[in-house]
């Protein structure tokens, strides 16, 4: 996954896979998704994505499997 921010335009991309996408659908006014042929999540675009998204708060934390 990679995240892209463009400040110029306060826009977020997400990219989750490599494939190339085939539709472009709209969630919301500022929220955008990419399906590739098999309907799977490709990508994610955020506009005004300091207010929608907190992006300037972005973190990652892997949780591991716990053992039972």
């Amino acid at each position: 996954m990679k995240i892209r921010y463009f400040a110029d335009t306060d826009t977020a991309l997400i990219d989750f896979s490599g494939e190339p996408s085939v539709e472009t659908r709209e969630i919301s006014e500022n929220l955008y998704i990419d399906l590739d042929g098999n309907g799977n999540l490709v990508s994610m675009t955020i506009e005004h994505a300091k207010a929608n998204a907190g992006i300037s708060e972005v973190s990652y934390l892997q949780i591991d499997k716990v053992a039972a």
